[in-house]
C-alpha cells in the first residue's frame, strides 16, 4: 500500500489535495523546532518517502494546536495527518509475527481471534 493511501486510512485526510502553498507551515508555532515543515511533511508523504519522514522529528513536535488547518486553503486537516504518521511509527516498531515461525501444534492452541488481532495490527 502507497504511503498516502496508508495515511488517508487512519486520518480519513488525502495529502494528494496538497498543493504545497505553505501556509501550514507558515501558521505553526513550533515549525521552529522541526527539521521538516509541516508542508515538506506533506510532500514526503505524497512522494512515498517514509524513511525521511520517520526519521525527522516533526510529526513527534506537532501539538495539534490546527493553525495549520485553520488556514489550510483545501481544508486538510494536516493534525490529523501527523497522528496518522505517529501510529504508522509506533506499529512499524511493534515486533511482527511471521505465521510461518509459529509451530503447528502451537496454531491449534492459540484462538484464532488473537491472530487476526495481531496481524491487524502489525500490517496497518
Amino acid at each position: 500500500m502507497e504511503l498516502a493511501e496508508k495515511v488517508k486510512n487512519i486520518s480519513g485526510e488525502s495529502v494528494l489535495s496538497c498543493y504545497q502553498c505553505g501556509l501550514c507551515s507558515s501558521s505553526c508555532p513550533l515549525r521552529f523546532a522541526m527539521d521538516l515543515s509541516p508542508t515538506q511533511v506533506i510532500r514526503l508523504t505524497q512522494l512515498g518517502l517514509i524513511e525521511k519522514i520517520l526519521s525527522s522529528n516533526t510529526f513527534w513536535i506537532c501539538s495539534t494546536c490546527f493553525s495549520c488547518f485553520a488556514r489550510c486553503p483545501r481544508e486538510i486537516n494536516i493534525t490529523k495527518i501527523m497522528e496518522a504518521l505517529r501510529q504508522i511509527k509506533l506499529r512499524r516498531d511493534q515486533d511482527h509475527i511471521d505465521l510461518r515461525d509459529i509451530p503447528k501444534e502451537e496454531l491449534k492452541k492459540i484462538p484464532p481471534i488473537a491472530l487476526i488481532s495481531n496481524l491487524r495490527k502489525t500490517t496497518a
